[in-house]
């Protein structure tokens, strides 16, 4: 797919990613070079988080764009919103095997967001979007997450579960909004956003 001349920056070591772009038949490179330190205080709404973060990467990029370059960054993030006796949080990555069983446990039969937020820079200007997908799991048995845990080790991606592993197929009961949304990357608004940004 020809972009105008113009040549596409993955700034993501994210294979998820890489394999969504790259089903879009669109030429790119990855490059994380990257000195963006990722942290917010807690001040920040929780569905801002994902566009400061991506924002961030996007600026902390290792060098100056020539002008024929886009740079593509994003950041996704699983956020539990309050609900009857429960305070609302962030779940990023889970620090090791219990963090994740946390995790799963909080999102056993609830609803919750993923917001996925991608930012579009080149040499002048600057331009960033957010897709929120609402998910809902069935009630989790204890032998399921810890089942999943421990088969698949989900303990790069956030809220400590990929859609398209098996707690996906067994345990999400239904998705509103884009399904790569929750694989990581939106990629019908990427195409349309990467269209728009592109074109002279």
């Amino acid at each position: 797919m020809e972009l105008y001349g113009k040549r596409i920056i993955l700034g993501s070591n994210s294979p998820r990613r890489q394999a969504l772009l790259k089903g879009l038949d669109i030429d790119f490179e990855a490059d994380t070079g990257n000195d963006f330190k990722e942290s917010f205080g807690p001040e920040v709404d929780y569905d801002l988080v994902p566009l400061l973060m991506s924002e961030g990467k996007s600026a902390g990029f290792h060098r100056p764009l020539a002008d024929d370059e886009i740079l593509i960054t994003a950041d996704t993030m699983v956020i539990l919103p309050p609900s009857a006796g429960n305070q609302g949080c962030i779940l990023g990555k889970p620090r090791d095997r219990e963090d994740a069983i946390r995790m799963l446990r909080l999102l056993s039969g609830r609803e919750h967001h993923v917001i996925t937020a991608v930012t579009l820079r080149d040499s002048r200007r600057m331009e960033s979007f957010t897709d929120l997908t609402e998910v809902w799991f069935k009630p989790l048995t204890e032998q399921e997450i810890v089942y999943y845990v421990d088969t698949y080790k989900p303990f790069d991606k956030a809220g400590a579960y990929a859609v398209q592993e098996w707690i996906g197929y067994v345990g999400i009961s239904r998705i509103d909004g884009s399904y790569f949304n929750v694989v990581g990357f939106p990629v019908q608004k990427v195409y349309e956003a990467l269209l728009r940004f592109a074109k002279p």
